[in-house]
């Protein structure tokens, strides 16, 4: 499965999910950095990459329907800081 990673969470998550057997990739190593929402809604389609994100614009389905894409993951952590992203559930 292919994962793109919004530049708002850590480049760490995109590490931890290829170590985990995931194809993921960061905005940011696609030259995506600044995009707007539509330009990263638009590569996330033609690559038929899950975009994972912390953007709730990401969740209005009128504006990104769910059968366009192979898939958007908003995540709502309580906190969105660095540490609590990657270490949540951690000893």
């Amino acid at each position: 499965m292919k994962l793109k990673i919004d530049e708002n969470l850590p480049t760490e998550c995109a590490e931890i999910l290829v170590r985990g057997g995931w194809q993921a990739e960061t905005v940011a190593d696609e030259g995506l950095t600044g995009a707007d929402d539509p330009a990263l809604a638009a590569a996330s389609r033609s690559e038929g990459r899950i975009l994972v994100t912390l953007d709730l614009d990401f969740a209005n389905i009128r504006a990104y329907p769910p059968a366009d894409y192979a898939g958007i993951i908003v995540l709502r952590p309580k906190r969105q800081d660095k540490h609590s992203i990657l270490y949540t559930g951690s000893p």
